[in-house]
Order: structure tokens, then C-alpha cells, then sequence
């Protein structure tokens, strides 16, 4: 069995970052969907911006908002502004096809990837 990527979301912005919310980063449920990831599933956040990385999971945002909220303690590392790719993963026997997308600044989709 190996850990394999099995979603990315590439180049999304921070909308916001609150510390006063309980963990997690909020995704808007579109892209959620568009590269199947479930609520609460855990993703790696790797920011382009500054490079820090860090663990958390995923909570459905708003549909068609755009939002890319980073919640918690994660908001003390990756900022508003920031660029960002948010990483699912798959502990599976074969090799999988990820499923990949491309967005823009206000986190809109763009293409597969």
C-alpha cells in the first residue's frame, strides 16, 4: 500500500485567515466536488507564496463563492493573499488518476490538469 495523490487544487488564493476559528481550511464545495474531496478529509496545504506546508482537513464552503478560507492555528502560517495548492491523498495497491484542476485568483475553475 502507498500514499498517493488523488486531488490538487492548484494555485488557489487565500481569501481569508482567521485564527479565531476551529482549525481547517474552508473550500469552496464546487471545487470540493471537482476533484472529489470529502468534508473533513485530510489534505497537505503547500503555500507557493511563502512555502510553508501544513496538515489539516476540509470544510465545505459556500458553492460558486470562491472561498478559500485558512482556519486556526493554520492562519498563523499561511496568510490572505497567499498562493496555494490544497492536497488530497489516497492510501491505495495501484497507481490512480488524480483528479487536478487549475484555478484562477478568485479561485474559479480554469482547467484540468
Amino acid at each position: 500500500m502507498r500514499w498517493v495523490m488523488s486531488s490538487k487544487i492548484h494555485k488557489a488564493t487565500v481569501k481569508q485567515a482567521d485564527v479565531n476559528y476551529v482549525g481547517s481550511i474552508t473550500i469552496d464545495e464546487d471545487l470540493m466536488d471537482r476533484v472529489g474531496l470529502w468534508p473533513r478529509e485530510k489534505v497537505l496545504v503547500v503555500s507557493n507564496t511563502s512555502g510553508s506546508r501544513l496538515e489539516t482537513y476540509a470544510i465545505p464552503g459556500e458553492r460558486g463563492s470562491g472561498v478559500i478560507n485558512m482556519n486556526g492555528a493554520a492562519a498563523h502560517l499561511i496568510k490572505a493573499g497567499e498562493e496555494i495548492i490544497i492536497i488530497g491523498f489516497e492510501l491505495v495497491d495501484r497507481p490512480i488518476a488524480a483528479r487536478q484542476i487549475l484555478v484562477d485568483k478568485d479561485n474559479r475553475y480554469v482547467r484540468d490538469l
